[in-house]
């Protein structure tokens, strides 16, 4: 014994301490101190905290910390050794799990990888089996139409002998010739440019320009030609009241502009054909042009 507890014990008896009053002041249990002053470390749960008890002990009782480690590693000279052997298993078993860990993800991924990789080549192998079982009838019907595309290609070599000896063939230009006669010229009223409350239109393919003007609530209306001559039946713009409709006749002039108060209140129609507003501002400047 080299008098380590020995020398614990007389300083705390010299300071005045009883074991309770180490214990409230380390915060170590009195059974570990106890151990210390009897230099019986069989209940210390290891080397770390045995010398951090003698430690905190000798500080406690105003000893020197380091000497008091000296004395301890002397009388313990085979501690080291025999802690090692019992550690050394223990980090050997944490560090193989944690290897065993480590392999386990690193190889997760690739397992993923090649569960997907498995499940795409099914589903492609079943829609190429699918594909594979369509095939086949799509080439039966084919080959079972083939007499009926045949058949109509034998009836127009037997109508063209006829049409060559009755001359048929020369009467059927002639209707032909009938239909574009019948067909009307649709007039064409396009949207050539509009910039703020302005908008121009063109009106091609008609031999009138009529106006219409209708409104269903109050709205301020003027027209006039490209020479600045009001055309509406009053001189000078006027208020047109709900349910007023004024017919103007321009097919005279070359262009009209016409002044509209309310676009929400007033319909216009264009030689029959209603005119659609380009945006929806309250007032606006419809400008009408014949090429």
């Amino acid at each position: 014994m080299t008098g380590l507890g020995a020398r614990l014990k007389e300083a705390r008896v010299a300071k005045g301490y009883t074991l309770d009053d180490l214990q409230g002041i380390t915060k170590i249990q009195k059974r570990y101190l106890s151990g210390i002053e009897n230099e019986d470390y069989s209940t210390m749960p290891g080397a770390f905290y045995i010398r951090a008890f003698i430690k905190q002990y000798a500080e406690a009782v105003d000893l020197d910390a380091d000497e008091m480690l000296a004395l301890y590693k002397e009388e313990s000279r085979e501690a080291p050794d025999e802690e090692r052997e019992v550690v050394a298993p223990t980090t050997l078993q944490r560090s193989s799990g944690l290897k065993t860990n480590s392999k386990l993800k690193e190889i997760m991924p690739k397992i993923i990888v090649a569960l997907f990789i498995v499940m795409i080549i099914v589903i492609v192998y079943i829609l190429f089996r699918e594909k594979a079982s369509d095939t086949p009838g799509g080439k039966e019907q084919p080959t079972q139409n083939v007499p009926v595309i045949e058949q109509p290609k034998e009836q127009p070599d037997i109508e063209k002998p006829a049409d060559g000896e009755d001359g048929s063939a020369e009467e059927q230009p002639e209707p032909d010739t009938e239909e574009p006669i019948d067909e009307e010229i649709v007039q064409q009223l396009e949207l050539q440019s509009s910039a703020g409350e302005t908008s121009t239109f063109t009106l091609s393919d008609a031999e009138q320009l009529k106006l219409v003007i209708k409104t269903s609530g109050d709205s301020w209306i003027s027209v006039t030609d490209q020479q600045g001559v009001e055309r509406m039946p009053q001189p000078g713009g006027r208020i047109m009241t709900a349910g007023e409709t004024v017919e103007i006749d321009a097919t005279d002039v070359t262009s009209v502009r016409i002044r509209v108060g309310r676009t929400n209140s007033t319909e216009i129609l264009v030689n029959d054909q209603p005119l659609d507003y380009p945006n929806e501002l309250l007032t606006q400047n419809i400008i009408i042009q014949k090429p």
